[in-house]
């Protein structure tokens, strides 16, 4: 009796001891993947606020629709060729990280990631053209707080949210069609909707894509997979951040 007692005990340890080392592999997993997708996100700011202060800073001033005040930088990224250049290598880096992720080692693929953060802040600076300083912080920090609410509940959650994060993903399509139909109407009202549909999509895609980037660690992944699998994590829920500040930002940001 007593050997059986003792060999329940172990096999209830060995189990209890396998479930303690998932648990702390999932959770250095989800660290690897917040770190990043944090650090895209300092390097995004970063970027366009020195570019915003190559370009002119607060020597820039609009009038209507022209600006003046800017540097040869400024001219190049908000209104030459550049600014297609500018607009165009994100969506070509997205794509490669997209559909060539299992050809790139973890390396070169956090490389192309954090290239693309780069980018994407050249992009971005034209946003301190648009809105007050102050209120571009102030969105920032309603962001990372309404960000990581939701993505701590995708985290914890055990409600399965595949049938939100598809939902949702419907309004994405949704909000990119009615955004390319608003570039002909110039419509205010629709702007305003398009900007509040937007700040609910990425509210739950921001709790969908945690919960499934938590589903995608296995503990069997090798350090090749682990870390494709962090960068697609980290690019996935950096766009969710960086698309719900720019939509709360066109809600909340005081315009200059």
């Amino acid at each position: 009796m007593s050997d059986f007692d003792r060999n329940i005990a172990a096999a209830r340890t060995g189990y209890r001891t396998d479930q303690v080392a998932i648990d702390a592999g999932l959770r250095a997993y989800m660290i690897r993947v917040y770190n990043y997708m944090a650090s895209g996100v300092a390097l995004t700011g970063l970027v366009a606020w020195f570019a915003y202060q190559a370009a002119g800073g607060s020597a820039i001033a609009i009038s209507g629709h022209s600006i003046t005040g800017l540097t040869g930088f400024g001219q190049a990224i908000f209104s030459g060729p550049l600014m297609w250049v500018l607009i165009l290598a994100p969506l070509g880096l997205v794509m490669l990280l997209s559909f060539g992720i299992n050809r790139l080692s973890a390396s070169t693929a956090l490389t192309v990631f954090f290239v693309y953060a780069g980018l994407l802040g050249l992009s971005l600076a034209s946003i301190f053209l648009v809105y007050t300083g102050a209120s571009i912080t102030r969105v920032f920090f309603i962001s990372a707080a309404t960000f990581g609410a939701m993505s701590l509940y995708g985290y914890t959650t055990k409600r399965d949210l595949t049938a939100v994060g598809s939902f949702m993903f419907m309004g994405l399509i949704g909000i990119v069609i009615a955004s390319v139909v608003n570039i002909f109407l110039q419509s205010s009202g629709l702007y305003w909707v398009i900007s509040v549909l937007g700040v609910l999509v990425f509210v739950g895609l921001t709790a969908y894509d945690t919960q499934n980037i938590n589903e995608m660690y296995d503990v069997n992944d090798d350090g090749t997979i682990a870390g494709r699998k962090a960068v697609m994590g980290a690019l996935r829920l950096y766009l969710d951040f960086i698309n719900l500040f720019l939509m709360l930002l066109r809600i909340f940001g005081d315009r200059r």
